[in-house]
């Protein structure tokens, strides 16, 4: 995996385990999920809110290491707004 990626893990409503995984490409997150290891990553065009919330406490999480920067968290959550005004982010 590239530096710019994020990965974690979640169940879905039907209770399969899924991977998932956020690239940086561009100013533009794209993300990518699969059932098991020896899969292919399938690009997720319309990523649930959970998956935007994973990742922007993961991006919170980084700020502190010095990978990313405060203006990365509010660029973020301004798209996630965007995406889902009904969200208390």
């Amino acid at each position: 995996m590239a530096k710019a990626e994020i990965s974690w893990k979640r169940i879905t409503a039907e209770g399969n385990k899924l991977q998932v995984y956020a690239q940086l490409v561009g100013g533009e997150w794209r993300f990518y999920a699969r059932e098991r290891r020896f899969d292919t990553w399938q690009p997720v065009t319309n990523p649930p809110l959970e998956d935007w919330l994973e990742l922007l406490d993961a991006v919170r999480r980084l700020i502190n290491r010095r990978r990313y920067q405060p203006q990365d968290e509010q660029h973020l959550r301004r798209r996630i707004r965007e995406r889902f005004p009904e969200a208390d982010v």
